[in-house]
This record gives structure tokens, C-alpha cells and sequence, in this order.
């Protein structure tokens, strides 16, 4: 592969790597969400379970991305799968980002949040009664307070603008990934690249024409002319198609 190649998946490695730390990041938030919520038996919204399996199948999606560029990037069938799931994962980057808009508040005063409504700094529910431990009333998760609830939403929100972004710049890098790929299997194995893949790295460098041959025994019979074929016939003697002729 040509040093091009190499970079372009490079490029799209990182970007690979940055979507699934986004998307881990929003999958983990939600995650501690609905712990908390069914561990203290509170009701929980639906769209904080739509947040939770988009953020779960972004960051699938990712790792296995991370995977395969390196094994069959730029190939044109798996480009094009890849083209059309991060057009989805934009889509489903701006649906999180619309589901968490209560992240744009200010976490001060009354907030908003997945854990519930109310005033920012109010007492956490923690552990339950009696704090973490087994019996009656504890819970293995901690309620935080609102405010902190308040935060970690926020996070969620930023991360999911991030997240739309770096799937759309992963269309750019897929199509010249793809092209690249197409590029390289055209050209083929030559001397020009040692016989191997791809150009030879010097892309300014221009085909020169052969050099004329300088070995005259090695040049073909140049054709008779019409000035030829008159001398001989002077003397009296030719060559015809039926044979030697003599006059």
C-alpha cells in the first residue's frame, strides 16, 4: 500500500476512536441513569431508553469500525455500508442531542433532569436509608443530587454535537478511502512500484517516452520506395512473387 493509503486509514482509525470514546462516554451516563432509576424503583421515561440504545449501538458500531479499518478499509462494498451507517449515526447523534436539550439549562435553581424535577442542591437520596450496605430500604446504586444529575446531561448533550460531527467528517474519509482502494487495484503491480500495489509514492513524476533505438541491427528493413524498385528493374533483373526473373 502506498504511503497515501496508509495515512487515509490512519485518519479514519482516529476518527473511528473518537466517535467510540463519544459514544461510550453518552452510553455511560445513561447507563448509570437507568441503574439508578430501577434500582430505586423510580418510573423511567422513554426517550431516556431510546438515548441508551442509540448511544449502545453507536458505540458497537465504532469498535467494530475501529476493527475493520484496519483489516478491509477502503474496500467498495464495506465503504459503502459504512457511507450509509454514518449518515444513520448523524441522524441518531441529533436525536440525542434533541432528547437531552434540557443539558443547555443551567445547572443552578430548579433543573430538569432524567433522575427528576427540582431544586438543584437538594438532599441526595444516596444509598436509601441506612446508606449502602443490605437490609431494608439500601440500594447498590447512588441517587445523586439533582444538580449532579443536572451535569452529567449536559455532558451528554455537548458529547452528542461532537459525536454528529465526527460521523460526518467519517463520510469524507470513506469516500476517499474508497477511492484510493479503487486507485491502487486499477494501477496493479509494475516496475514503476516495485510490483506492488498501488503508485510508486512520486505522483508528480510524468511517463517519459522510450528512448529511440540506437542498436541498428536490431531495427527492421525500412520499406522499398518506388525510386528503389525502378533502380532494379534498370539492371535488368527483379524479384517478382513467381520468383528470380532475368531479362
Amino acid at each position: 500500500m502506498s504511503v497515501g493509503g496508509i495515512l487515509l486509514r490512519i485518519v479514519n482509525e482516529a476518527i473511528r476512536f473518537l466517535q467510540f470514546g463519544a459514544s461510550a462516554i453518552i452510553l455511560g451516563v445513561f447507563s448509570y441513569f437507568l441503574a439508578v432509576l430501577t434500582d430505586h424503583d423510580k418510573p423511567i421515561a422513554r426517550w431516556v431508553k431510546a438515548v441508551e440504545g442509540i448511544s449502545g449501538a453507536a458505540t458497537f458500531y465504532t469498535i467494530c469500525g475501529c476493527v475493520l479499518t484496519l483489516c478491509i478499509g477502503g474496500v467498495s462494498f464495506f465503504a459503502g455500508i459504512a457511507f450509509v451507517l454514518d449518515i444513520c449515526f448523524i441522524g441518531g447523534m441529533i436525536a440525542i442531542a434533541i432528547m437531552t436539550r434540557e443539558g443547555t439549562q443551567s445547572c443552578v435553581g430548579d433543573v430538569k433532569t432524567p433522575l427528576g424535577d427540582g431544586p438543584y442542591d437538594q438532599k441526595p437520596i444516596g444509598y436509601g436509608d441506612g446508606g449502602f450496605g443490605i437490609g431494608s430500604g439500601k440500594h447498590a446504586t447512588y441517587y445523586p443530587t439533582l444538580g449532579f444529575a443536572c451535569r452529567l446531561e449536559k455532558t451528554a448533550f455537548a458529547v452528542s454535537i461532537i459525536g454528529a460531527f465526527l460521523f460526518l467528517v467519517s463520510i469524507f474519509f470513506q469516500v476517499l478511502l474508497a477511492r484510493h482502494h479503487k486507485r491502487e487495484k486499477r494501477i496493479g503491480p509494475s516496475p514503476r512500484n516495485n510490483y506492488t500495489y498501488g503508485s510508486s509514492g512520486r505522483f508528480w513524476r510524468r511517463n517519459k517516452a522510450a528512448p529511440p533505438a540506437t542498436d541498428a541491427g536490431d531495427a527492421l528493413p525500412s520499406h522499398p520506395t518506388p525510386s528503389d524498385v525502378k533502380a532494379q528493374d534498370s539492371y535488368g533483373y527483379g524479384n517478382s512473387a513467381y520468383g528470380t526473373r532475368n531479362y
